[in-house]
Order: structure tokens, then C-alpha cells, then sequence
């Protein structure tokens, strides 16, 4: 059956795009941090809607489990095949379409990066309000897949916010297209939301039309030092609500501190904890900028950008961050959302979970303040204290009013904490809702359910 399969899924995609080769197989079957791996028996490259539907049509025929991949950032272990599944890549659904500047939107396959969608968009004199520091690997229908945030989430909103129509391969090998040329359009259920976060377990998005917004004028970017994380939460909670508010990025004096030994890029203010503040608007904001900061009262002069290069180099600090994780091996990642008033302690707590279960680790801290999203990384953490670390965390989380994931979606390695977040009947929909699309379970089934 295996080789019936294989010689099928090679007749709808083309002999060079279909593989079994046990090398490429094992590169594909870990995930981005290298801590999670599973096994594959064939990766599947479609390059059309209609070769995904019809790959889809042969896997659910035969009774293959299916793993979607896009860019294979997953951070929690999304795109880790554990039923020797077919890997299907949407990377070749690489298609982007002119910019409508009238309609400020674009078209993207699936597999577009995020890096070539904030390109086409500059060219047009526009930009896309989503950004990650893995924008050039990141793929649109795998942001989509798990609504995505970023660095500009407190401006612009998630992935979600940004998609204005969709199209996608269900699970029975139907396409489901949903775009629409006018922005009012109150017609029916709104389908593509359901798509939207669901990681792939209800179907393979494989098109989008994106929202594009008006480039700003004017941007100033600063960072500011505090000795204390609850002044620097009390901060963010007196800018997140402003107008022209871009960015509020929590970054951990630690993590800097490394990023400045490893990889020559120091923090440029003192303070255990550093907030990245930006500001657009129509005219110069560095005044507006200069009041907000005195009000603050960080420990330390802020270090501010007004100019391309001076901004660029004080996002240098935020993005490095990315870069160094690594250094001590595959950090052990937690994505969270806390209320703002939680933070500060929920980084005391997980400090200390930290020391009682790997006391050889230490954690690193940053993310999207405004919206309360920290991404706590473990360093050094060794596979025998993973367990009940992230168990001990997971509680953290959930005794705070927490939620268990902000923006890197279930994947694999939280659907163990889903009731965490989620009551019973809020699941049973869920569930209710999978089973209506995918009757046998065959798509992602290793993503979001246990």
C-alpha cells in the first residue's frame, strides 16, 4: 500500500517533488528548536491549490496522517509528524501577486515568506502589519495557520487581523475559496475564521489576501532601563492605549548581556530590565516621545532613534536576541499571556521553578509587553528536567489567569495543557468542530488534541 501511495502522490505532484529518502525525511521530522523529533515516510512539495487537494484526496483514501509544513519555525512542535506521516510542504505555493495600492491588499500562496510580502509591500510605499525576527523563513499560511503576532501587534493587531480572504483544501480534497474584491461583506458564517489559529487541523490554507496599511510618516524608537520589571509593566500599561503606539518590547538585561558578549551587540542603557518603546504618526514624534519618557522615570537616560540607521540600531538590540538563544543548545520555550499585573510575578515564580527543577538552567525573558506576551526561554535545560519544569510553568500560567499560549499556538507539546486555558465545553466544540471537517482525524492529528 505504501508504494501504491507513493507512485500515486508522485503522479499528482511530479516525480521531483515527492521523496522517501530516509536523510531528507529525518532533517524534516524535527522541529525548529531540535528538542522534539518524529518520522515521516514521504514529503509531499505540491505546487498548486489543486495538488494539495488532490494529495489530501490519496492520504485520507489510504489512511496516511498528514503533517502540514510551511517555514518550519514552529516553536511548539507543530509541524513534528508522530504517525510516520506524508509531510506536506506548501513552499512551492510561492506565488505573490501585484500590490492593489487602491485596495491596499495583496495576494500570497501559502508558502510566500514574510520577508518577501514586507518587500513587495515597501516597493508599493506601504507596509504589512505583521513581523517576526524569523521573517525570512516564516511562510504567510503557516502565520495564518497559528494568527501569528509579532512586534507590532499592539499597533496593528495579529495575523488574523491582517487576512482578508482565504483559500483552503479541506480535508475531504474540496477547495474552499473565500475571497471577496469589497471590504464590507456580512454574508453567511464567517468561514476563513475558522481557519485562523487552527494550526492546520482543519484544513490546508494554501492562499491569502493580505491587508496592507499606509507607511508612516514619521517613527522614533527608544530604550529605556528599569531596575524593577513592575515599573517597567506599569510603563507599558500607561503607552500600550496611545495613539501611534508601534512597538512595546520587554527584553531581559540577561539575554542582552549576551547578546552583547556573543554577539557585539550590548544593550545602549543600563537597568535588569529594558523596555523598546516606538512612536508613529504624521509628524515628528520625538518630542510627544521625550514627555512620555520623563514620565516613566526609567533608572537611566533613554538611548533614542530618530533616523533610519540610530532606529535600526536600537531594534538591533531586540532582534539579536533571537540570534544568541541557541549558544547553550535548544532553549526549552514558553509562549504565555498574562495579565499585565501578573508579569512581574510570574517571572519571579518562574525564576525559582527554574532553580528547583534545573538548577544547572537559567531562564531568559522578552516579548510583547503590550499585550502582556512573554516568551520565556530556559537555557541550558537538560531533557531530564523538561517535564516537570514545563508542568510547574503550565501551572504558573494557569494560577495566574494566564493563558497557555499568547501567539505560538498549541503544536504538539502544549495540547497535554489545552484545559488549562480552555473548559470542557469550549473543547467539545472544538472537537465537534474537527470532526465535522476531518471525520477520520488523518490531518495534523498530532497538533492541538490529545
Amino acid at each position: 500500500m505504501t508504494a501504491n501511495l507513493l507512485r500515486a502522490l508522485a503522479a499528482a505532484v511530479g516525480p521531483a517533488h515527492l521523496t522517501d529518502d530516509p536523510d531528507v525525511l529525518a532533517g524534516r521530522s524535527a522541529d525548529h528548536t531540535g528538542r522534539y523529533r518524529g518520522r515521516a515516510r514521504a514529503l509531499v512539495r505540491p505546487g498548486s491549490p489543486a495538488e494539495v487537494a488532490a494529495v489530501l484526496r490519496l492520504c485520507r483514501d489510504t489512511g496516511t496522517h498528514v503533517t502540514v509544513q510551511g517555514g518550519r519555525t514552529s516553536l511548539v512542535a507543530g509541524t513534528v509528524p508522530e504517525h510516520h506521516d506524508v509531510l506536506l510542504s506548501t513552499e512551492r505555493l510561492d506565488t505573490l501577486g501585484e500590490v492593489d495600492v487602491t485596495e491596499r491588499r495583496v495576494s500570497a500562496g501559502a508558502g510566500v515568506t514574510l520577508a518577501a510580502v514586507h518587500r513587495a509591500a515597501g516597493q508599493a510605499g506601504l507596509i504589512f502589519g505583521v513581523d517576526l525576527t524569523a521573517r525570512d523563513t516564516a511562510t504567510v499560511g503557516g502565520m495564518a495557520s497559528t494568527n501569528a503576532g509579532g512586534l507590532h501587534t499592539v499597533q496593528y493587531g495579529n495575523m488574523g487581523e491582517q487576512v482578508v480572504g482565504l483559500q483552503v483544501a479541506l480535508p475531504d480534497g474540496t477547495l474552499l475559496d473565500r475571497h471577496s474584491a469589497v471590504r464590507a461583506d456580512n454574508t453567511g458564517y464567517h468561514l476563513p475564521a475558522l481557519f485562523i489559529g487552527a494550526e492546520g487541523t482543519l484544513g490546508v490554507i494554501t492562499g491569502l489576501d493580505l491587508r496592507l496599511h499606509p507607511r508612516p510618516a514619521q517613527r522614533v524608537t527608544a530604550i529605556c532601563g528599569f531596575d524593577e520589571l513592575d515599573a517597567l509593566v506599569e510603563a507599558a500599561r500607561m503607552l500600550r492605549d496611545l495613539d501611534g503606539i508601534a512597538a512595546l518590547e520587554l527584553i531581559d538585561a540577561r539575554v542582552a548581556a549576551l547578546t552583547g558578549e556573543r554577539l557585539g551587540v550590548p544593550a545602549p542603557v543600563s537597568g535588569a530590565w529594558l523596555l523598546l518603546v516606538e512612536l508613529t504618526g504624521d509628524r515628528d514624534q520625538a518630542e510627544r516621545l521625550a514627555a512620555m519618557l520623563e514620565r516613566m522615570r526609567p533608572c537611566d537616560e533613554p538611548a533614542v532613534g530618530d533616523d533610519t540607521a540610530a532606529r535600526q540600531r536600537l531594534w538591533r538590540v531586540r532582534e539579536a536576541v533571537a540570534e544568541v538563544l541557541g549558544v547553550f543548545g535548544p532553549p526549552l520555550k514558553f509562549d504565555v499571556s498574562l495579565p499585565l499585573a501578573a508579569v512581574a510575578g510570574f517571572a519571579a515564580a518562574a525564576d525559582a521553578a527554574v532553580r528547583r527543577y534545573a538548577p544547572e538552567a537559567f531562564a531568559v525573558i522578552f516579548g510583547h509587553i503590550g499585550e502582556g506576551n512573554l516568551h520565556v526561554n530556559v537555557l541550558r535545560c537538560s531533557a531530564a528536567a523538561e517535564a516537570d519544569l514545563y508542568t510547574a510553568v503550565m501551572e504558573l500560567i494557569a494560577d495566574r489567569g494566564g493563558n497557555v499560549s499568547s501567539e505560538h499556538g498549541v503544536g504538539s507539546r502544549k495540547r497535554a495543557y489545552l484545559s488549562m486555558s480552555r473548559g470542557p465545553a469550549d473543547i467539545a466544540a472544538m472537537r465537534a468542530i474537527k470532526t465535522a471537517f476531518d471525520p477520520t482525524g488523518y490531518l495534523n492529528a498530532a497538533v492541538l488534541f490529545d
